[in-house]
């Protein structure tokens, strides 16, 4: 009687698909709790203060109202206020704009300061792949919670002051400014992403995203140089500082400001940088 001994053949395991890598990013992103903490605390820190900043102005006008006898903020020589200002507070949203950075840059370097990220890329290869998913989870969580803190920042404010000069939504202007300032939000996420993956570290990263979303524009405000203004337009605060302005209102002329339309190039640049920067840092350097 002979024997017939057939081959072992191993089955191969199947091919992570893009929605498998989404899910497994997803897992990753809710699984510290501090990420609930920090974009709700953050949320609620910015509501707070441009609400605040409106019943303060609020309380200004009513004061300005009664001592010019009873008139309205734009009659006569009463006060006139820019609504819009109190629904984007600048240190209000530079804030969150640090921490939607701070958790991009987390959700990168958290992998490699816990070894994860050698299990991740031993079951799936493809580094490029995984950055993408990274990044389109992040981007969506902060472009859900930027909408809902510019919406909820806008219509509290502009309730608040609805009998001087509160806007609606229709207004020239507002609109733009509550899509600018929800899409804030994933852009601030995806540099700190690519900070992230550059440093590799907790501080540094944090310190870095900083530096480039905030403090980095601060110093290029000046209009002595027009290359260090022009430099200025190209940071994403300022150019979001561009498309919260009330066209309405009748500003004095800003020497070599940016136009609404390179406001929004900007928006759609640094996404793009930040996500080939991603993308090349996880490929080309070793673990």
């Amino acid at each position: 009687m002979t024997t017939v001994t057939r081959p072992f053949v191993t089955r191969a395991e199947p091919r992570a698909r893009f929605r498998h890598l989404v899910a497994a990013e997803w897992i990753k992103l809710w699984s510290l709790r501090s990420t609930y903490w920090v974009l709700a605390a953050g949320a609620l820190l910015v509501i707070g203060i441009n609400a605040n900043s409106a019943r303060v102005n609020l309380d200004w006008l009513t004061h300005q109202e009664r001592v010019g006898a009873g008139e309205g903020p734009g009659a006569g020589g009463g006060p006139v206020y820019d609504a819009m200002s109190s629904a984007f507070v600048d240190p209000a949203w530079q804030l969150l704009m640090v921490v939607a950075g701070s958790v991009g840059a987390l959700a990168v370097f958290g992998e490699y300061t816990s070894g994860l990220i050698r299990t991740t890329f031993t079951a799936v290869p493809d580094r490029g792949a995984v950055m993408a998913a990274k990044a389109a989870v992040v981007s969506a969580v902060m472009l859900v919670l930027g909408a809902v803190v510019s919406a909820a920042s806008f219509g509290v404010t502009q309730a608040i002051l609805r009998e001087h000069g509160g806007l609606s939504i229709g207004d020239p202007g507002a609109l733009r400014a509550v899509a600018a300032s929800a899409l804030l939000l994933p852009l601030s996420a995806l540099v700190g992403m690519a900070v992230g993956a550059l440093v590799r570290h907790a501080t540094g990263s944090i310190v870095t995203t900083l530096v480039t979303l905030v403090l980095a524009p601060a110093f290029l405000q000046g209009d002595t140089y027009r290359w260090v203004k022009e430099l200025g337009n190209t940071m994403p605060v300022t150019a979001w500082n561009t498309l919260i302005e009330n066209p309405a209102m009748d500003f004095a002329p800003v020497k070599y400001a940016s136009t609404v339309t390179e406001a929004w190039i900007v928006f759609a640049v640094w996404p793009l940088v930040a996500v080939a920067v991603l993308v090349a840092a996880v490929r080309r350097r070793d673990l």
